[in-house]
Order: C-alpha cells, then structure tokens, then sequence
C-alpha cells in the first residue's frame, strides 16, 4: 500500500506513468467511467476548498466510485477533540482510499502511520500540496510537450506557498531547470527550500523583487495570492498583498508562448483582463486537476486500465 505525502514519495517514472495515464484518460474519458465501481473514496477537509475538494470528488465520481467525508473541521469529530490518527482508523473501515487536507503540516503523515487504506495528502499547512504538482506537472507536459529545459518564475508568497514548494521538489529532478523567484523580502523562499532543495541539487536560481525585469526570460509564470489565513497579523497582510499583480502592460514583456499558471484560488493578483490571453492556462490548469487525479486514484487503488 503506498500513501502520497509528498510529491517525492513517486520516483520520476512514476511520476511520467500517472502523467501518461492521466494524459490517456483526457483523450478518452468515457473509457475510464466504471473502473473503480465499488470503491469509496474519503475525502477528510479540515480547512476549506474549493477546487481540490470538488475535483477529488469528480475524479472519483468519473471513474464510477463513490464518495463520502466532510468539509471542515467543524462539521467532523475533530470539534470533540478527536485525534486524526483515531479518525482515519474508523475512515479505514468505511472508504477505500483517502484524501486529507489539514491546516498543521504533518498531519496527513501522522495519518498516514495509522491507516489501513492509500492516504493522499490534498494540502498540509505550509507545506506539501502533492495533488496540485501533479496538475502543475501535467498542465506543463500537455501545453508545453515536456518538463525539461525551462526557466520556471514563481511569484508572490514563496514562504508560505505550499503549491510553490511541492512544485519547486518535483520539478528539480528534471534537467536543465532554472528558477526565477519573484517576491518581496519578507515572503522570500524558506531557508530550507534553498539549502535542501536547490543548493543541494546544483538548481539554478536568482531571487528578485521587480516581476517586469524577468518577465522576457520566463518559459513559465506560476502565480500565487498572498494568503491572509497564513499571517500572523492583518497589517503585514495588507502591506504586502497587492505588492506585485499581473496586468496586461506585465504581459507585454512575456514570451508569446510563455504560459501563465496559478493555483487559484485568485484574489486580485491576476488582472481579470489577462483571463482572454490565450498564455493565461490557469483554468485549463483547474480542468487538467481531475484527469490527474482520476490517474492517481486508479494508481493507488490499483486499478487495471482499461483496454
């Protein structure tokens, strides 16, 4: 039984056969529509969702499983004080496999440790975002036909962004990567991300504050919000949320085949004006989030593909 905890927990192959199954099930959904009939899956959320939420549940809905969980801590056990290690034993005896989102990094390992079903971790903290790499890694490969020779920016919050740091370990174990890390001072890069990550794999990086200045040498721009749940206090927030915002005149600077990327949600640091640049994938990167994973559920659950 294996648990995805981090994106490292898949090997580079295994990363490129949930990519290519994934890749498979784009070009003929309606194959895969009854191959997990019988499986549940879990989702546990103890923060809010949206998109990860509602794509595992889709994914799982394509492929003719069922679904049941909650979506906050509130509405589940956790608000009596129960442990997660307790709640994923009992979820053990109900669902099939499961998805956990936790506002503390680490929680979905402690989960992890006491299951008897495959866990994903949908969001840790600051931490890891596994399933949002693999929908990063795929929006990459199918857009721009690999995942080798780019100049990747990262902008906005890069301390707290787990989405930046689970891309930032996947994509250094492919060649030829470079990153330009766009951020103000006080949201640069954890100390831990450059030293364990980047410095230890020989990565090529610069860390800059001016987004325009970059601009022309990007092959990609991965943008991120500020997120206000993750500060201490409201004025540091509100100092520093709308400190680099992505307009059209910014665009101007790009590549015409640069592609823009972003998590989402998006608060204000994408113009909506940038929504009708045929470079702006963010939706069709929120759409790619359920064909990933659809392949990932099969992979875990082992599930044979379809002929």
């Amino acid at each position: 039984m294996k648990h995805i905890i981090s994106p490292l927990d898949f090997s580079v192959k295994e990363l490129d056969d949930v990519l290519c199954l994934a890749e498979d099930i784009i070009a003929d959904p309606k194959k895969y529509a009854n191959v997990c009939n019988g499986k549940k899956l879990a989702t546990l959320f103890y923060e809010p969702s949206t998109r990860t939420r509602l794509s595992f549940e889709a994914a799982m809905l394509n492929l003719g499983g069922n679904i049941l969980g909650f979506s906050s801590a509130d509405s589940s056990s956790a608000a009596k004080g129960e442990s997660v290690a307790d709640t994923i034993r009992v979820i053990s005896s109900y669902a099939d496999i499961c998805a956990m989102r936790h506002p503390k990094e680490g929680a979905p390992m402690v989960a992890a440790k006491y299951s008897r079903i495959p866990v994903i971790n949908a969001g840790d903290g600051g931490h890891n975002h596994p399933t949002q790499t693999l929908t990063d890694l795929l929006t990459i490969k199918n857009l721009k036909g690999r995942l080798n020779n780019l100049t990747v920016g990262l902008c906005g919050d890069l301390k707290f962004g787990r989405t930046v740091h689970s891309l930032i370990n996947a994509l250094v174990r492919y060649e030829n990567i470079k990153f330009v890390l766009i951020s103000p001072e006080e949201l640069k890069i954890p100390a831990y991300i450059r030293e364990e990550v980047l410095d230890a794999n020989h990565v090529e990086y610069k860390e800059v504050s001016v987004l325009e200045d970059v601009m022309p040498e990007l092959d990609l721009l991965y943008m991120t919000r500020v997120q206000k749940e993750r500060f201490f206090n409201e004025e540091d927030y509100v100092r520093l949320k709308d400190l680099f915002i992505l307009d059209m005149a910014k665009m101007e600077y790009a590549k015409d085949d640069m592609l823009v990327l972003h998590p989402l949600p998006r608060v204000n640091e994408i113009s909506t004006e940038v929504d009708n640049d045929p470079r702006a994938v963010y939706f069709k990167q929120a759409e790619y989030g359920v064909y990933v994973r659809m392949a990932l559920i099969m992979t875990l659950l082992e599930v044979e593909k379809p002929c």
